[in-house]
């Protein structure tokens, strides 16, 4: 689409560009394909756009993947798109804020590609909302003002560093790919425009990601402030800045992403922030009658595949979403999948009721022992040659959990999750598998 096509477009439907918006259109078809290009198209792609305006880029996506949805803010234009892709299976427009919209619906769509000429005015919430980790992408293509994007790229030796540089960091490779001028554009804006590439990055330690984001906006809150002012007390400074070699009157700007990072390990206070499993656990090893017939390390048990015994817990809330972790990268077995909201091995001698509440408190920081038993799954392949009793409860505050365990976790609805399942099963841990089935089992029987 070009200059003369985009301004037609906009004419036909009532659209007047607005800056309050943040709406300046794409008007040349070569850069926009240009963009598009850098997503790296397959025919498997989800591609979800953001802010698809008058399709300027959309036009070079569609048809070429397996599913294309549009998030558009602008009713005029959203009405525009869904009359012009009305019979198209694989297209789907959504009139819902960006900043806002539940993202939770895209895990389902995997593989799945986000694509945005981000709104000026609310680029930072949408990045926001879509990129935060746990998130479905494993390529983006945004393209911003150019200080914005340059912020995503920056590092302490410049001025543009900041905590959106180390957010976006924390959780992608940012590489900025092109530079867009004003002219290409209608309204022709004030400043230049970048397009930036982001893919996951898996090459950092463990961390809580939640107390890595509190400790950024403590010390960038008044960034000129010598960091050790402005940072939680419980940790000896001398100690800290020893560990990461830097003097004591750092501040937060002169720190790059992997002192922040170690920063961040070092105030964890979790017991188990270092230790993702322990190869010398005792468990009881039990016989297809979940009879004890000996006892065995957790090393032992699984490099032979004997017969024991462990627990899921799967915790809901009041609108009844299922709570999901993703394991660890740490993790010996079945690591970056999607597991039930807490699961371990009973300890020898333990009951499982006993092992569900040591559990929700050790992986959640739940202090619970109101749990309900749903059912039990007896020793399989799928379940590791586990005897698995299968818990639920209902949980509506924070949780707490040990980031050497546990990357991420996040709130689903049942459906989502069943979508989920049936398009990507190997998104999930195999016992998870057979423990969702068998609570969705049990609940159509009563």
């Amino acid at each position: 689409m070009n200059h003369g096509d985009i301004r037609k477009h906009l004419d036909q439907h009532g659209v007047l560009p607005s800056r309050q918006l943040g709406q300046n259109f794409l008007t040349d078809s070569t850069v926009a394909k240009s963009i598009v290009d850098f997503l790296d198209l397959q025919a498997d792609d989800c591609v979800v756009e953001v802010g698809p305006g008058a399709g300027s880029l959309t036009c070079h996506v569609e048809g070429r993947v397996r599913k294309l949805i549009l998030v558009e803010f602008d009713a005029r234009l959203a009405a525009a798109l869904q009359e012009r892709y009305q019979s198209r299976e694989d297209v789907e427009v959504i009139h819902e804020d960006a900043a806002r919209i539940d993202t939770r619906r895209f895990f389902a769509e995997r593989p799945v590609k986000f694509l945005g000429n981000l709104p000026y005015s609310s680029g930072g919430a949408i990045m926001k909302n879509f990129l935060s980790a746990p998130h479905p992408f494993s390529r983006v293509v945004i393209m911003l003002q150019k200080e914005v994007i340059d912020r995503l790229e920056a590092t302490p030796e410049n001025g543009d560093y900041g905590m959106l540089s180390l957010r976006i960091q924390s959780s992608w490779h940012v590489k900025i790919v092109k530079q867009v001028p004003p002219d290409v554009f209608y309204p022709v804006p004030q400043v230049d425009s970048s397009v930036a590439l982001l893919t996951p990055r898996q090459d950092l330690p463990a961390f809580d990601r939640r107390l890595f984001d509190e400790l950024l906006r403590r010390g960038f809150g008044q960034r000129r402030k010598q960091l050790h002012k402005l940072l939680p007390a419980g940790q000896d400074w001398s100690t800290v800045t020893t560990e990461l070699q830097v003097p004591s009157t750092v501040r937060a700007e002169e720190l790059d992403l992997t002192k922040w990072i170690h920063l961040t390990q070092m105030y964890d206070t979790h017991p188990l922030k270092n230790i993702a499993q322990k190869g010398d656990e005792i468990f009881d090893v039990v016989n297809e009658q979940d009879e004890v017939i000996g006892q065995a390390t957790r090393d032992e048990v699984h490099a032979q595949g004997l017969t024991h015994r462990a627990i899921h817990v799967l915790v809901f809330n009041k609108r009844r979403d299922v709570l999901l972790q993703l394991r660890s990268a740490l993790k010996d077995k079945f690591p970056n999948v999607w597991d039930s909201s807490a699961a371990g091995h009973l300890d020898a001698g333990e009951d499982y009721a006993e092992c569900a509440v040591r559990e929700l408190d050790e992986e959640l920081g739940i202090k619970s022992t109101a749990i309900v038993e749903v059912g039990k799954l007896p020793p399989s392949a799928g379940t590791g040659w586990e005897h698995v009793m299968l818990f639920a409860c209902r949980h509506d505050g924070a949780v707490r959990f040990p980031c050497s365990e546990i990357d991420s976790v996040q709130w689903f609805s049942r459906s989502c999750v069943d979508a989920w399942i049936a398009k990507n099963p190997t998104d999930f841990a195999p016992g998870f598998l057979q423990c969702w089935q068998l609570f969705k089992d049990c609940q159509a029987d009563t």
